[in-house]
């Protein structure tokens, strides 16, 4: 869309039948589920995408503001709901453990400055680019205390409650990863939700995607749905085009690739000449199992957003990332979305998504574990009082759903994982350092997994490109 205002013509290729990857849709029966997000933070972000278009993000879209953002439910019975209200949320602390409002203060705070410089550097440019002179001034926001750390050892140092760790340290599977191995410059994101706000869209977020559907066709992108590319097209170190998987090819004097960039070394037809483009499994992001239910019957007291949390959150991380299984005892989030918008389910009912986060191996994924999986989490759902398992309709979503349908190595969700310098700051470019003509975008690819990101990913590949273009 981006790339379509300014002149340029543009053909998207997509492998499966709808668009959107990751942020879709399943409707059956009356029920409308998004199968991806179900919140999104920095309107703002999308607001710029409209504007670039010529448009008004009002115009296409209704946004409504989470409030409460979420009810947490703990292993020994306590509940915390989480207000919209920054003010709320103190006096919410406050009755908690009185002692932990100075740290919430501490860690709002280095939030904003970590937002700050992120929104002058990270969120601006690919960190391979040489830095302007906006980004070199922006190292004034540096945080030099805290912000470097381990992100579940400082948290543990704002809270003394161990309600109130648990909640904050469920913010780096946002992105697909353990609040253990992460560093703490990812408190950047329960600032953002605090900030920014969480917010839904009315009729469900893949709203967004046949908004944008619509102002590509009318720019006169051409949009080609079930067109699988199997083969990125070079001559000489640059891009000629692509081959889809009918045997027909597209020229192009730039191609952009949006899936898994650890795939990328097998569409350019050498996998050891790219090792850079190689899906490395102790790399991957989370995965997740995921249950459909269209309820007949709301669950009484049910919010839009609940999390049922696990007893010890850190061996549940250890499952996932070092034995790498689906844990013992999951923590498990359900959207509950009729509970804002009674028009994603017939008149009393709900259409709930219901996750688990899982290890990203889908080759171990036999229907005998998921079915066990599934009813591991049935059980914490059925323990909290909810009643999900008399649906209308009915659906699972493994890792190897999640691999087979996205293309994801191992049903990873947001690509890698951000455990580490590296893996949070480093992540591939968005333009090849070998391959002329070729761009990344998407999750997998900086600055990062999440809507937002994924939306900012696309502003600065596009950008790339019209310079490229100039020169």
């Amino acid at each position: 869309l981006r790339l379509s205002v300014r002149g340029w013509t543009v053909t998207v290729c997509e492998a499966g039948s709808s668009f959107g990857g990751k942020m879709n849709c399943h409707r059956e029966g009356g029920y409308t589920f998004d199968t991806g997000p179900s919140l999104i933070t920095m309107p703002d972000v999308f607001e710029e995408l409209y504007r670039a278009a010529g448009e008004r993000l009002e115009d296409h879209i209704t946004l409504v503001r989470m409030d409460p953002h979420a009810e947490y439910r703990f292993a020994d019975g306590a509940k915390i709901t989480c207000p919209c209200s920054t003010a709320e949320w103190r006096d919410t602390i406050r009755q908690v453990e009185p002692r932990d409002v100075a740290g919430f203060d501490q860690l709002h705070a280095l939030g904003r400055k970590l937002y700050e410089l992120s929104r002058r550097t990270f969120f601006r440019r690919s960190p391979f680019e040489r830095p302007d002179l906006a980004g070199l001034a922006a190292l004034r926001f540096l945080p030099v205390s805290r912000g470097w750390g381990n992100y579940a050892d400082t948290v543990a140092g704002f809270f003394r409650s161990p309600w109130l760790r648990q909640i904050y340290n469920r913010y780096p599977t946002y992105v697909g990863s353990s609040p253990y191995s992460c560093p703490a410059t990812l408190l950047i994101i329960p600032f953002l939700e605090r900030d920014l706000g969480a917010w839904y869209v009315r009729g469900g977020l893949y709203k967004i995607v046949e908004s944008l559907v619509g102002l590509a066709l009318r720019q006169s992108v051409e949009l080609r749905a079930n067109s699988r590319v199997t083969e990125i097209e070079t001559s000489r170190g640059a891009v000629l085009g692509v081959r889809l998987e009918d045997g027909s090819r597209l020229a192009a004097d730039a191609v952009v690739m949006n899936g898994d960039v650890a795939t990328a070394g097998a569409l350019l037809g050498d996998q050891l000449a790219y090792p850079e483009l190689s899906d490395r499994p102790a790399s991957r992001s989370l995965s997740g199992l995921v249950l459909l239910r269209g309820v007949r019957m709301r669950p009484p007291g049910l919010g839009h957003h609940t999390v049922l949390f696990s007893s010890d959150y850190r061996a549940e991380f250890d499952d996932l990332f070092a034995l790498r299984r689906f844990p013992a005892e999951p923590t498990v989030y359900i959207s509950a979305p009729a509970a804002s918008d009674p028009s994603v389910a017939p008149p009393g009912g709900d259409a709930l998504f219901i996750m688990a986060n899982a290890p990203a191996n889908s080759e171990d994924w036999t229907q005998a574990r998921v079915d066990a999986a599934t009813r591991r989490v049935s059980e914490v759902v059925s323990r909290a009082g909810i009643n999900a398992d008399a649906a209308e309709v009915a659906s699972v979503w493994s890792p190897a759903r999640l691999a087979r349908t996205y293309l994801a190595p191992g049903g990873a969700i947001y690509g890698t994982h951000s455990h580490g310098w590296k893996h949070a700051f480093l992540r591939p470019p968005n333009r090849s350092a070998k391959v002329g003509g070729l761009y990344f975008v998407g999750g997998s690819t900086h600055p990062g997994g999440g809507t937002p990101t994924v939306l900012m990913s696309a502003r600065i590949t596009a950008e790339m490109l019209l310079s490229a273009k100039q020169a």
